[in-house]
């Protein structure tokens, strides 16, 4: 996200510039990508996105108190310096689909440093143990400065991290990483608040403070770090929550936000832009040779959807020696599962999408909802991503009208136009010169139901975040009996939008 901003405030003459430059010198760097370590071949990206488990700033400091009682995560006491969010973002040198692969934080692997003595440990310690070690050697060879004293600490703790993940996932070459911290995170969602998301039951956690309804909802920064912390729920014991749950509601975090940041014109609003970077340079941290800009052209058409999640399987839950709880898995199944995805000539797995039809499916698509119903329109978007068309703008029309129909630029959009409207259940078509070039579009009639091979869930039943909604902390109640959003793959995320999960 952080790179996108960039890239379009970039494109801004003079005022991009300026603030391109300020978020270059203003953001934290780091040595910690070794020069020897090996690179990427053809033109692929792999970054490493370390998530804190820290309740202090990038500089070792307490946060405000205000801050501490947002978070819902106790104060400056509590958590360390694990990475209890490793995510691995692929962007292939083709420019063809991207794949961003967690790791549970609780996978017991080897550490290739032994920092602190430990050979293995959960794959999140690598950190905290390499940050204390080397704090320790520090400390003892005279340094007490404490701003030397944090950031080569966390230095150490960072190269260990991207040693340890490159070895568990069978050498792959770690190109850069992004360390965000926690207060980082809830400082983004501020920015961009609401942020809509979707779940698939009720459920409610004392301990991370997520309260959330069933159904499509927008939340706020607050809500967004309890949603994507949440790993237990303490009313609704049946949900039988784990830390791979967890991973699936950050990857759909992930997705919802760039769909949101692109739909909602973010981009292009020089206020949302400066907050953004503002955050950047406070609590964010890369690697010293992560050129932002160029990163940024390469990672443009993540915007569209361009990307699929994926969770590194486990075999099962065990306990280490000193009896804590942690991840069994196999590393030959997990090597070869990412040797697969990004390392070899296996195709890049696709989320199932509705049963294709013929013709060209590409474009645009603009929805427009003139009717009564609302959310319809974002409820089609979203029905629409995994399809080949690219959301486009949702609006709601000033009158009512009892026809769909969709609109096309030219004859060269016709059979994307076809395509969609079989897709919809055969409604008509037309030419209409106001349509721009590569964009359809649908004005939304009392005559629509949402298709079956898009997913009934979808049918906009009142539970759905509009264009334009800005109420920012209210979750809303679905209406009883409504019917649902669900996946048939609970594990898939694919793609941009916003996507149910447990």
């Amino acid at each position: 996200m952080i790179a996108l901003v960039s890239l379009l405030v970039f494109s801004v003459t003079g005022y991009g510039w300026s603030q391109y430059e300020a978020l270059l010198t203003g953001i934290g760097r780091s040595d910690a990508i070794r020069s020897d370590a090996p690179k990427s071949a053809g033109g692929d990206t792999n970054i490493l996105i370390m998530g804190l488990d820290s309740r202090l700033d990038e500089n070792g400091k307490p946060l405000p108190a205000e801050i501490y009682r947002a978070l819902h995560a106790g104060d400056q006491q509590v958590g360390g310096y694990n990475a209890n969010v490793l995510m691995l973002v692929h962007l292939p040198g083709n420019g063809s689909r991207a794949t961003a692969i967690s790791i549970p934080r609780d996978d017991y692997v080897s550490l290739p440093g032994s920092p602190d003595g430990v050979a293995k440990g959960k794959i999140k310690q690598a950190y905290g143990f390499a940050f204390d070690q080397e704090h320790r050697r520090l400390t003892s060879s005279g340094v007490s400065d404490p701003s030397t004293l944090e950031q080569q600490s966390r230095d150490a703790g960072r190269q260990e991290e991207v040693d340890t993940v490159a070895q568990f996932l069978g050498g792959v070459p770690i190109d850069h990483f992004v360390e965000v911290t926690m207060v980082s995170f809830y400082q983004l969602a501020q920015v961009v608040e609401p942020i809509t998301v979707c779940l698939k039951e009720d459920t409610r956690d004392s301990y991370s403070g997520a309260d959330f309804h069933r159904g499509y909802q927008q939340i706020n920064a607050a809500q967004a770090v309890a949603f994507v912390r949440q790993r237990r729920d303490s009313v609704h014991a049946q949900l039988n929550f784990s830390d791979l749950d967890r991973e699936r509601r950050q990857q759909a975090f992930i997705a919802s936000l760039v769909f949101q940041l692109k739909q909602a014109g973010t981009f292009l609003n020089p206020a949302r832009l400066r907050g953004l970077i503002s955050v950047a340079k406070q609590n964010i941290a890369a690697d010293n040779g992560f050129e932002l800009l160029s990163f940024a052209q390469q990672a443009s058409a993540l915007t569209g959807g361009n990307i699929d999640f994926k969770t590194l399987p486990i075999v099962r839950f065990g306990t280490d020696p000193a009896g804590e709880d942690v991840n069994i898995v196999d590393v030959s199944e997990v090597q070869t599962l990412v040797h697969n995805l990004i390392g070899g000539s296996t195709p890049i797995p696709v989320a199932a999408a509705p049963a294709p039809v013929s013709g060209s499916q590409s474009g645009t698509v603009d929805v427009i909802n003139a009717t009564s119903r609302n959310g319809l329109a974002a409820s089609l978007e979203h029905a629409l991503t995994p399809t080949g068309f690219t959301p486009g703008v949702t609006s709601t029309a000033r009158r009512h009208r009892s026809t769909t129909t969709i609109y096309y630029p030219d004859s060269g959009a016709a059979d994307a136009a076809k395509t969609l409207a079989t897709m919809l259940g055969e409604v008509p078509t037309a030419v209409d010169s106001t349509v721009s070039t590569g964009h359809l579009r649908v004005i939304l009639g009392a005559d629509f139901t949402m298709p079956d091979s898009l997913g009934a869930a979808n049918s906009g039943t009142g539970n759905s975040a509009t264009a334009g909604d800005t109420s920012p902390t209210t979750a809303t109640t679905p209406t009883p009996g409504a019917a649902q959003p669900n996946n048939a793959d609970p594990d898939a995320i694919s793609g941009a939008g916003v996507q149910c999960v447990k």
